[in-house]
């Protein structure tokens, strides 16, 4: 047997081993568009944008404009509650009133120009770039709408109560851009002054992961994550999706496979699961004999199937292999069986029915006669003996009956972490949740990021069902 993992075996690899990217994680379709997810929010309608910001400053302009030669109160103007307009520029400022309030948009290019060349005032400049804005929104200008946000905003004058939405468009705008430095300080300003945003959060993030900030990228998902929960609300897909990408192609696979596990918690759809397990499988070290990554593989596997996730042939095709080179036929056959009935591939499959029948040939009337000899005193004696008789009775459905054996094993020296893995699958198949949990906190070693994966499982499982994780837009 060569020295690979067998899920190279056969094609497989060629079908699942994608490194560094994440078409290994199941169907290549899965990830593939999902940056567009981003897309979104990249290009805001002009509606939507005139419904958020609208005449958010009207208020303070009007006065200004027919104020004539009286000007505000001078502790007014400190607290911000309204704009003086100079002398020469209230002419022009009260015809791009009109015009902006007409939506007369070539009336307000004019006025605008007029206004450009009277403004000489702090003031007047913010009136100006107020009103660009509303051109831009009346010509749908998403450039000339970021200009205008940018001058009110690096001017001071923004009242605070507008602080937010126009810091948010601005951060949008240069996202939109790929301006990630800029979109970064504009996000990061809506959020201090109290933006609502649901979208700020992956706007962030991924501005942090575009401009190569991969920690604080992480940083700003994980904190939006926690807010959801702790808000009772489940977090978006995408705070999960696009860090994973970052940190698996930064090679940080411990990382990433954390934040894939923390994902299943809010998304435990099948093809989610398969993704995980696949990334496990490619993520784990080729470390031990070729038997033990043998092993290892088909715990993967056996997962794979508890979670609903196998969808493919190859996927049953390389598990009955492994289960019937491990000399377990019950559960080769078993493993056959399922597919054939999911109509995965049909039962005349020349080289699935082959290895069918050949493993219920093997298996004889073992089905029948193994819990009887699973409970001999010289079974239960011999840890090895034990633990794979165990194995045996869980490929036969006797999982309640396994855990003694399991228990067996798990104190002898060797594979001690192993057989206490199994032992905690065999109590969670068996409904023993409380146990199987506790046995699943003590696994350590190759297999402790497995007895994690069955920890959100066991969690999960009495939780109503999750809708689909996010889909990626198109554009």
């Amino acid at each position: 047997m060569p020295a690979v993992l067998p899920w190279q075996r056969d094609g497989f690899s060629r079908v699942y081993d994608a490194r560094p990217n994440l078409h290994a994680l199941g169907k290549a379709a899965e990830f593939k568009g999902e940056i567009s997810m981003f897309n979104r929010f990249r290009s805001m309608p002009a509606t939507a944008m005139a419904a958020v910001l609208g005449c958010a400053l009207m208020a303070t302009a009007a006065p200004a404009a027919a104020q004539k030669k009286e000007k505000p109160k001078k502790e007014e103007e400190a607290k911000g509650k309204g704009l003086t307009a100079s002398k020469g520029f209230a002419p022009a400022l009260k015809k791009m009133t009109d015009a902006s309030t007409a939506k007369d948009a070539a009336t307000l290019q004019a006025a605008l120009g007029e206004g450009q060349a009277s403004a000489t005032t702090p003031d007047d400049k913010y009136l100006v770039g107020f009103y660009q804005l509303q051109l831009g929104i009346l010509n749908k200008d998403q450039a000339l709408q970021g200009q205008a946000l940018d001058a009110m905003l690096d001017s001071g004058l923004t009242p605070p109560e507008n602080l937010a939405v126009y810091s948010f468009f601005s951060g949008n705008f240069a996202y939109s851009a790929k301006d990630y430095p800029k979109a970064i300080k504009r996000l990061e300003a809506a959020r201090a002054a109290g933006s609502t945003e649901a979208n700020i959060p992956v706007l962030l993030m991924d501005s942090y992961l575009s401009s190569g900030q991969v920690d604080q990228g992480i940083a700003t998902a994980k904190t939006a994550i926690d807010a959801s929960r702790a808000a009772g609300q489940r977090p978006s897909d995408e705070l999960y999706v696009r860090p994973i990408r970052a940190l698996q192609a930064a090679k940080r696979n411990d990382e990433m496979l954390t934040l894939m596990t923390a994902r299943l918690r809010d998304y435990g759809q099948p093809q989610v699961w398969r993704q995980t397990l696949f990334s496990v499988l490619q993520a784990s070290p080729a470390a031990g004999t070729p038997k033990e990554q043998e092993s290892l593989t088909l715990d993967i596997m056996r997962l794979m199937r508890a979670a609903g996730a196998m969808s493919e042939r190859l996927e049953y095709d390389e598990y009955s292999a492994l289960a019937a080179s491990d000399g377990l036929p019950g559960e080769a056959v078993a493993v056959i069986q399922e597919g054939e009935q999911k109509k995965v591939f049909p039962s005349t499959d020349s080289k699935l029915a082959a290895r069918r029948d050949d493993q219920r040939a093997r298996a004889g009337n073992e089905g029948s006669t193994i819990v009887a000899y699973s409970k001999q005193p010289s079974t239960l004696s011999n840890p090895k003996t034990a633990g794979a008789t165990a194995d045996a009775l869980v490929g036969y459905g006797h999982y309640a009956d396994a855990i003694p054996l399991y228990q067996a094993a798990a104190k002898g020296a060797a594979d001690k972490d192993m057989w206490t893995y199994r032992l905690g699958v065999a109590q969670a198949l068996s409904g023993d949740k409380a146990a199987a949990k506790a046995t699943f906190g003590q696994v350590a070693g190759t297999r402790k990021r497995l007895a994690d994966l069955w920890l959100v499982k066991l969690d999960a499982s009495a939780a109503a069902p999750a809708a689909a994780p996010a889909a990626p837009a198109t554009n």
